[in-house]
């Protein structure tokens, strides 16, 4: 049950920081936003870990090289997140980018990428994936 609440938390807090962000890049450029941004967690998370850490930095050096690429996907999240509400509005491309995340979480669970246990998905989801296309269709139809 706390990996619900943990998903709500996260959900609604990618909302908000999207609009938030959005709302800085006007006042100060797209990159000096994403720099603030990235800045500011930046800070936080080593404070955070300063507090509460109990891994190995040290261990960096074993990890498989691809997923060292997770913090330039920082980078592209929050570019692209910003990039998108401004093009759309927030409700149509927070939409749009639950249904990405959807459809690339199926296709890691379904071939198992990233070491992650295979899990066949059945017609059932892809059919829940087509009503939430088509919901966000319906949404931005005039």
């Amino acid at each position: 049950m706390i990996g619900f609440l943990f998903a709500v938390i996260a959900g609604a807090a990618m909302s908000v920081q999207g609009v938030m962000n959005t709302r800085l890049q006007e006042h100060v450029g797209l990159w000096e936003a994403n720099a603030y941004t990235q800045g500011t967690a930046l800070l936080l998370s080593l404070i955070v870990l300063w507090i509460f850490g109990n891994g190995d930095l040290m261990k960096l050096t074993s990890v498989p090289k691809g997923y060292l690429l997770s913090g330039a996907l920082g980078l592209v999240i929050t570019v692209t997140v910003m990039l998108s509400i401004k093009g759309l509005s927030p409700t149509v491309a927070i939409s749009t980018i639950l249904i990405a995340q959807l459809l690339v979480a199926a296709m890691i669970d379904g071939f198992g990428w990233m070491g992650q246990e295979k899990i066949s998905m059945s017609a059932k989801q892809f059919i829940g994936l087509a009503l939430m296309l088509g919901g966000v269709v319906l949404f931005k139809w005039k």
